[in-house]
Formats: structure tokens, sequence, C-alpha cells
């Protein structure tokens, strides 16, 4: 059937059909590009604040504990995550001894190492018998093999050549010390896989978001909080934004509001390389989104301030499997621990 046909069909001239399409198609392009946090924005993101008191409420079973705002939430202690060396983001550096080594001088020997720009560890392998499991150097334990490790990218951009290379003279500075035997990539090669890693990172670097517009009709703080409470949001850290958690993790999270002003709107936010697919992020945050739209008799709009359609919604679930697609052939699965070192 020609475009003559289907507009006559519809009622429509030819010119007001080929314009109705027009605009469709431009609601789908905006929806799409919103997905893409500009790179040039990188330095500017705003990092949400994963401080909640109820979140280590949570049962064995996953169950989301949900936190009133009736109470300051005081923030709980919580153990900080071991990063296990990884060669698919780091440059890995190994060390063999020729007869093992104690902990305690391994530690000695890099104690004055500076910090470094980016994210360092060290492992070691035991030399008691139980081959293959690689751990954090104790004082006391014995080692037959060390490994060191720096993270080649993050969302600051590749490692840069002079901190490369600094970590790699020390590697070998250290070998020499310990008398042992070096396996140590060459630091141009190690800069070409940090090029080509943020690459990656700044195709897959994406915070989706969703708005909600109150249409003029302002909200309190008060009246906001008591809304976010209703669909079992929490206060971040700084007590500016809100949160929704579920398993013990932040799943999205609202823009940063200021306290004392009128709130006209609320944006809702998915950084999708830090939430595994199986989530379903995106589609619980439209749901969440569709919620306070219905509560505080607002809108679903795109950055533009236009309404939010159901094909844009399709367009986007669509681009939205392309790039976890990628990010599991890459090997840095979203949700994962390599993806959370990569796009800290």
């Amino acid at each position: 059937m020609g475009l003559e046909q289907i507009a006559a069909t519809l009622g429509l001239s030819e010119l007001q059909f080929a314009l109705g399409l027009i605009g469709i198609f431009l609601v789908v392009l905006v929806a799409i590009v919103n997905l893409r946090s500009a790179r040039a924005k990188r330095q500017e993101h705003t990092p949400i604040e994963p401080g909640f008191a109820d979140a280590a409420r949570q049962n064995q079973l996953g169950d989301r504990v949900e936190p009133g705002f009736s109470e300051p939430m005081n923030v709980l202690p919580t153990e900080a995550p071991r990063f296990a060396i990884d060669p698919r983001i780091d440059c890995v550096i190994s060390l063999r001894f020729e007869s093992p080594i104690k902990g305690s001088e391994i530690m000695g020997e890099v104690a004055g190492w500076p910090r470094f720009g980016a994210h360092w560890i060290y492992e070691g392998l035991r030399a008691d018998g139980r081959e293959g499991e690689w751990e954090p150097i104790g004082m006391d334990a014995n080692y037959a093999e060390l490994q060191l490790a720096i993270q080649l990218a993050s969302r600051k951009g590749p490692i840069g050549v002079l901190e490369l290379s600094d970590f790699c003279s020390r590697s070998q500075a250290l070998a020499d010390v310990l008398g042992a035997q070096i396996d140590m990539p060459s630091v141009s090669t190690m800069i070409e896989s940090a090029k080509e890693l943020d690459a990656i990172a700044a195709e897959s670097d994406i915070q989706l978001s969703i708005n909600v517009a109150f249409d003029g009709k302002a909200k309190t703080r008060a009246e906001l909080d008591a809304l976010m409470q209703e669909r079992h949001f929490a206060l971040s850290k700084n007590s500016r934004s809100y949160v929704f958690f579920s398993n013990n993790q932040i799943l999205f999270a609202s823009n940063s509001l200021d306290p004392d002003q009128p709130i006209n709107g609320i944006s809702l936010l998915l950084e999708l390389p830090l939430v595994a697919q199986e989530q379903m992020g995106f589609e619980r945050m439209l749901a969440e989104s569709v919620a306070l739209a219905e509560l505080m008799q607002g809108r679903i709009v795109d950055d533009n301030g236009v309404n939010l359609t159901e094909n844009a919604v399709i367009a986007i679930r669509q681009h939205l499997d392309g790039l976890y697609s990628r990010l599991e052939q890459s090997g840095i699965a979203a949700g994962s621990a390599t993806a959370a070192r990569l796009f800290n």
C-alpha cells in the first residue's frame, strides 16, 4: 500500500501524513540521544551516594527493606568491596620467587609506593600447596608468586603513559630487590590496550533518564518526601536526592534537588553499566515514573519537555538490548564487579 493510500485511509492529506511521520521519528531520535551521557560531561558527573540506614537490614533472600523518612538516617559502616585482579581491565605483572617470601617483606617493600591515579592492587599465591588461589597479601603467610596490577582505564579516561611507566619501573625494582623472575608486558602494548578499553567504556557509559514534570503544580520538599516514601524511595546520604535499591544495591536514583526551593519536577537516573540486565532497571524505573506521574498529576517527558510516547519507549528498549549485548561481548557484563571498577 502506497503512502497516498495510507493517508487517504486515515483521512489525512499527504502533507499531514508526512509531518506526522517526521514527528514520530524526532521523538524516537530525541529519546535515543538522551540515553547517551556525553563524554565531555564525565568530569561533571554527580556521584550518587549510597548511604542508607536500613540497607544492611536486608534478609538473606534479598528482600528489600523499605527505609522511612520519619527519623534521621544514620549511615551504617559497610565492608569495602575487595577487587580482584582482572586482566580484562588491568595491566598485570607477575613475579615468581626462587624461594617462598614472607608477606610482611612484600608489604614492607611496597609500603612507600604512591597511590597512583588509577586503582592498583596486588595479590599473592601461597607456597603451602593451595594451588591457584590468589589472595590479598597476609603478613605471616609465605608466597611463591606475586601479581601486581594497575587499572588501565576508568571514567576519567585511559591511564597515562607516565603513570604506567612509573608503575612498571617500580615493579621491576621490586623484582630485583626480592630476587624474582618478572613477567611484564611492554608499556606501549598496555597503552594501546588502555585506549581500546577506554573506547569500550565511552560507548557504554550510558546514564538513562526519565523525567516527571509537575505541570506548574510545584511541590514542597515535605510533600515530595511523603510521596517518595509511599513509593519506597530512601534519602541519599546528603539528603538532596532519592534512591531506589534492590538486593542491597542502588538500582536508580533521582536528580539532586534543592531542599529550600519549590520542586516542579523530578528525574530518575539509571547508570546502565552498573545495573545487571536481569535487574530490569529500565522497566522498573519506568514503572516508578508512571506511578509518580499519577500521584503528582504530572507527565512523563524527555529532556526537551516532550511527552514520552510508547513508540519512543519501544525504541529505547531495543537500543538498551544492543548496549547490554555489546558489554557482554566485551567481557564486561553490566552490573559485574569488573564493570563497577571500570565505570567508577
